[in-house]
């Protein structure tokens, strides 16, 4: 049994980290590119290119076009290698992020993520999750190291949109269900080795806070100012939940939102994170959980506003075909439906999607 356990070479997190980054960047070079998308360069990116070409680097702005694709991954790969860039800076979400380690790959060199909002667990992670032009999930795509450095300023995501923040923490929920199932089944995490004891104690550690501190945090994040509860939430968001769900491992949560890829319409007006709530409730009865830890996340969902009905993913109306061929999606070669305990079936998806839907009805009839 072999034990596997990645992260960045470094992370740093705190209030104006941004604009105190040219001590952590020279080190790899003065040639920056650049990658962000129009709403993030207008927000902090512009600014943060004038800081970085005060400083004596050299950068190149590429506008990413907001999908994680091979052909999106190529066109900036060109750009990196026609200025010769030294680096690559991925400033904003979670495609930016997952498409700058692509193109940092195929160029190999340093990477480094700068997330501005905290509603993803991408940032530490040595894997990218790549979707077709049209945006429907294709694979993932793994990486021999993680990211050279992390960067987050928590001051600019105190200043993001408080929707993103509740998305991050949705998508973090589901790290210790997914881990403990990993684990349960003794099937590999995302770089195919067994959990390190450092797994298990993140994953907790990281569902722990995220009950502890995540209204707190809401309402810092609501306030734009950043505490010790939105740190607190952030770093669970991105640092707790991109190692634990790496090392410790993906299982029915995630494969179920790919699945909902198999669809179109309103359905992706919701976030990632919003859709992996709902998945991590159908994992919780997928796994065998007690009504009482069911209700634990279910309550939790519905306080932070998360979807918990299909009428919430805008699927109110979807047919027993349509959540059908979700639940064939989720069950995909390639995907990580494999990773949870015991054989997991199409027909148990679909049964299990219903069941969460039929049970918050009745539960929100009854409160």
């Amino acid at each position: 049994m072999t034990k596997i356990f990645t992260s960045p070479s470094t992370y740093i997190q705190g209030e104006g980290e941004l604009f105190k980054s040219v001590k952590y960047l020279e080190k790899y070079g003065k040639k920056i590119l650049l990658l962000s998308d129009n709403t993030v360069l207008g927000v902090v990116g512009n600014k943060f290119k004038d800081y970085l070409t005060d400083n004596n680097f050299k950068v190149e702005i590429a506008t990413f076009k907001g999908e994680a694709s091979e052909s999106e991954i190529n066109r900036v790969s060109t750009i990196a290698q026609e200025k010769n860039s030294e680096m690559i800076v991925g400033l904003g979400g979670g495609k930016t992020i997952d498409s700058a380690k692509a193109i940092g790959d195929n160029l190999n060199i340093p990477v480094i993520i700068a997330p501005t909002i905290a509603s993803a667990d991408a940032p530490c992670s040595r894997l990218s999750v790549i979707y077709t032009d049209q945006g429907q999930f294709d694979h993932y795509r793994f990486y021999d190291k993680n990211p050279d450095l992390v960067l987050v300023d928590t001051q600019v995501i105190a200043g993001a949109p408080v929707k993103l923040l509740i998305s991050g923490i949705a998508d973090a929920l589901a790290t210790n269900v997914e881990a403990s199932d990993v684990r349960r089944a003794k099937t590999n995490n995302m770089v195919n080795g067994q959990q390190a004891l450092a797994a298990k104690a993140i994953g907790q550690a990281c569902e722990d806070n995220l009950f502890a501190y995540a209204k707190l945090a809401i309402a810092a994040n609501k306030a734009h100012v950043a505490t010790e509860a939105l740190d607190r939430i952030v770093e669970a968001n991105t640092l707790l939940s991109g190692l634990g769900f790496e090392s410790g491992g993906l299982a029915a949560a995630h494969a179920i939102h790919d699945g909902f890829t198999a669809l179109k319409g309103d359905i992706h007006k919701l976030t990632h994170g919003q859709k992996v709530a709902y998945g991590t409730l159908v994992e919780l009865i997928l796994n065998g959980s007690n009504y009482q830890r069911f209700e634990k996340f279910l309550k939790f969902d519905l306080e932070l506003g998360l979807p918990t009905t299909l009428a919430d993913l805008n699927l109110g109306s979807a047919s027993d075909e349509d959540l059908m061929k979700v639940a064939q999606q989720a069950c995909a070669e390639g995907d990580t439906m494999n990773r949870m305990p015991g054989e997991i079936t199409a027909t148990d998806v679909f049964g299990a999607i219903k069941t969460v839907d039929e049970y918050s009805r009745d539960y929100q009839d009854v409160k």
